[in-house]
């Protein structure tokens, strides 16, 4: 068993309590484990046989003995005890949205549902809103919550779980004698916001020696395929990677062809064929059988009388066009950011002070930075009161005399648009704010109707300057507010009102297509993080690797500009 199947175990164990209604300590014991387990780069199976089960954090005594039976004896008795009293497909039912377990173990109890498809019958047919503490709108919000679980199940991973383990294989690999070149291919490289697989290329010329040091990797739990050029891997978390070694004088056609997309490919190789060659893995070949070697990937575009097209735009959406055009936009990168506008601190629901925030951003090359806690009414944040509000300004103007004239301090707020569309502060609180981010939190299964005309109003409010997240999903866990982004781009334009990129892996929200069509209509748009801490600042990347997917240039986004270009964007809003 993996590590993660492990930690599955224990997850289910946490969840089957809580349904019986166990003391909440037993249940955080199953979870912390269950985290600990996941966490481990090195299989727990064979931390098992060294006899360090207890090493591992959240490992007690009584759950290193469940462990020791389950790989001793290859299943858990105290598990098969439980799922012989508690349904395990009520565990699948608690991921639905408005399913807890006190409503699972009513359905379980009262209508004798037990698993997803039960409850999902009972919810179309209406017979969930009679029981105790249901009613229609219950009943439809669990409706929904199924069928966007089953959109979700997609068996794809963050940017944010893919990118860091990704690059530490490449670290390693890179180092392994005979290595000349290492790079991450397929929808990771694209930076599409999940990715299925792990594809990783290597140029070698000593491909079995390169393909054994890989398979040696401890993280490596199984080896589902193994050939010449390829293997196939399953790691001790479940994720699973390929790797291919390619001679280094055809690593760049097979880099080309790794990363994709498919169609991109196609499209590439049509318009080699116009040429008279062939295009694959391995290089071009010409009409009569000689071949054309490309080490490097720009070779390969070259070749066909192309510039070399990022990865990020390899999805057929008019990128071979652009190229033969000769015009491809010059993309945003990085280095382009100048400032970040969406930071959270321990003044609500971040995790560092102020000058920590202020100070990380600085050392990370930024000019300036917005502090953006949360407005009063999200309590769950601990948001800030008017009061609050006027004294976090007196820290931050005090801080700003320690930080010099080369790094700006600014307050802001993320603040509610609450469900009738007003804004959680006054007019006379938000025009006291240097910049105002507007943002949905809540309400967000409102009507398609509703939830544009509070995102409507909010924008015409002359205070607002950028709206935060705008469909307030979370990739993996809740679905998007169903929006007219037309009508909203179509605003923002008009008013001015800047649209965020959320750079955090777990939102990529604008996402691509989005943030492509806003600035076709008009909108410019920043590249925010949501920072709560400063390893959060890391972020900025995915938004970035978001943007190029848009097509976004430097030039579309805000906080590309310099601290005075920005003061003077402020004052013309003001």
């Amino acid at each position: 068993m993996n590590n993660q199947e492990v930690a599955q175990i224990f997850e289910n164990i946490a969840d089957m309590l809580s349904i019986k209604g166990e003391i909440i300590y037993k249940t955080l014991a199953y979870r912390r484990a269950a985290d600990s387990i996941r966490a481990q780069s090195r299989s727990v199976e064979d931390i098992w046989r060294d006899g360090k089960l207890k090493d591992i954090q959240g490992v007690g005594d009584a759950i290193a003995k469940k462990m020791d039976a389950l790989f001793s004896q290859g299943k858990m008795p105290f598990y098969e005890e439980l799922k012989a009293e508690v349904p395990v497909g009520l565990v699948e039912m608690l991921k639905v949205g408005d399913v807890g377990p006190k409503k699972a173990a009513m359905f379980w109890k009262e209508m004798g549902i037990t698993d997803l498809d039960a409850l999902e019958k009972a919810a179309d047919e209406g017979k969930l809103r009679d029981l105790d503490g249901m009613g229609p709108k219950s009943e439809a919000r669990i409706l929904e919550g199924i069928r966007a679980f089953r959109r979700r199940q997609t068996g794809r991973i963050s940017l944010g779980d893919a990118w860091p383990t990704a690059e530490d294989f490449l670290a390693r690999l890179r180092d392994i004698p005979g290595v000349e070149a290492a790079e991450a291919a397929g929808s990771l490289r694209r930076w599409r916001e999940t990715v299925g697989d792990l594809d990783l290329l290597v140029g070698s010329s000593h491909p079995d020696d390169v393909m054994q040091a890989f398979l040696d990797f401890p993280e490596i739990g199984r080896v589902l395929g193994q050939g010449e050029t390829k293997s196939s891997v399953e790691l001790n978390n479940g994720l699973r990677m390929q790797i291919w070694v390619h001679p280094p004088e055809r690593f760049g056609s097979a880099l080309q062809y790794a990363t994709g997309s498919k169609e991109h490919s196609v499209k590439l190789r049509e318009w080699a064929l116009k040429q008279g060659l062939s295009l694959s893995e391995h290089g071009f070949k010409r009409d009569d059988g000689t071949e054309i070697l490309c080490a490097e990937e720009a070779n390969v575009y070259a070749t066909v009388d192309l510039p070399w097209i990022p990865p990020e735009l390899r999805e057929d959406r008019g990128e071979v066009e652009a190229a033969k055009a000769g015009v491809l936009p010059d993309l945003v990168t990085l280095e382009d950011i100048r400032g970040e506008l969406h930071a959270h601190t321990d003044w609500s629901d971040g995790q560092l002070t102020l000058e920590e925030m202020a100070r990380g951003a600085q050392e990370s090359g930024l000019d300036y930075l917005l502090i953006t806690d949360h407005s009063q009414s999200l309590g769950v944040t601990n948001g800030l009161s008017e009061e609050r509000l006027r004294s976090q300004r007196q820290a931050i103007d005090k801080l700003q005399s320690k930080l010099g004239d080369s790094f700006r301090l600014y307050q802001g707020a993320e603040v509610e648009i609450l469900a009738d569309g007003t804004l959680d502060y006054p007019d006379d609180v938000l025009k006291g704010l240097d910049v105002v981010v507007a943002s949905l939190h809540t309400s967000l299964r409102q009507s398609r109707e509703k939830v544009t005309k509070r995102l409507l109003r909010a924008i015409r409010n002359q205070h607002v300057d950028v709206i935060g997240h705008l469909t307030g999903r979370l990739i993996g866990s809740r679905d998007a507010a169903d929006l007219d982004v037309e009508a909203i781009f179509r605003e923002a334009a008009e008013h001015g009102v800047i649209l965020e990129i959320n750079s955090n892996p777990e939102r990529l929200d604008l996402n691509d297509v989005h943030a492509r069509r806003a600035v076709e209509v008009g909108c410019k748009l920043a590249i925010n993080t949501d920072a709560h801490h400063l390893d959060h600042y890391a972020f900025r990347r995915y938004g970035i690797g978001t943007a190029r997917r848009g097509w976004v240039t430097a030039s579309d986004v805000i906080n590309t500009l310099s601290m005075k270009d920005f003061e003077a964007w402020r004052a013309a809003r003001n």
